[in-house]
């Protein structure tokens, strides 16, 4: 089996030990900013399906982060039958278990959309349709990193990385590390570099496990 990728650029524990502290300084942002700007990357109208299905992820997050039992078990009941109701119309399933980066954009809701909960995706990712995102016969969901672009029909899945300006091709199935600034595209998927040529096959990496 294809040993697991490392990132090409990983950070030096300096600079992690950085971005934590510069992280725990931040405020968060309030579920009110957060609407607004879901509502305006998706259109600006309530009536976008993506705006809709992250309206409702967003709720399940804030429900679930309420401190009073009684009020968070009410809210947690109101958003399950909300989120029952959407999914199904939509057939876009974001569990409020995801952890979301600021940013997340659904492009398309003309096909599926899949999350398992336990997936982690970073900020600014931008998403087709007809794509699910889990488990590979076994534990472990994806961690997905910052300005990452998933196209329509792909599957990625497993315990796997996906690091930070990745471009996944339509059609293409994941389901072993991926280093940043790469793309990649066909069903075994094969990695290239971003900025490398592209056809050459001395550049081309096998991301079949």
């Amino acid at each position: 089996m294809t040993s697991r990728l490392r990132f090409l650029y990983p950070q030096s524990n300096a600079m992690q030990d950085h971005d934590s502290e510069a992280s725990a300084r931040t405020p968060p942002i309030s579920l009110r900013e957060l609407v607004r700007k879901d509502y305006q990357r998706h259109g600006r109208t309530i009536l976008n399906a993506g705006f809709i299905s992250l309206l409702v992820y967003r709720f399940g997050r804030w429900a679930g982060s309420r401190r009073n039992y009684v009020a968070k078990r009410l809210a947690q009941k109101v958003y399950g039958a909300i989120n029952m109701v959407v999914s199904t119309v939509t057939r876009v399933w974001i569990p409020a278990e995801v952890t979301l980066g600021e940013g997340f954009h659904i492009i398309h809701v003309e096909g599926s959309i899949s999350i398992h909960p336990d997936t982690v995706i970073g900020k600014r990712c931008g998403i087709m349709h007809n794509v699910t995102i889990g488990t590979n016969m076994s534990a472990g969901a994806p961690k997905i990193g910052d300005d990452v672009f998933i196209g329509v029909n792909s599957t990625i899945l497993g315990d796997i990385r996906i690091g930070d300006r990745v471009r996944i091709g339509a059609n293409t199935a994941v389901s072993t590390d991926v280093p940043s600034d790469s793309i990649v595209v066909g069903s075994p998927a094969k990695i290239y570099p971003r900025l490398g040529p592209f056809s050459s096959e001395h550049t081309k990496t096998d991301a079949s496990p």
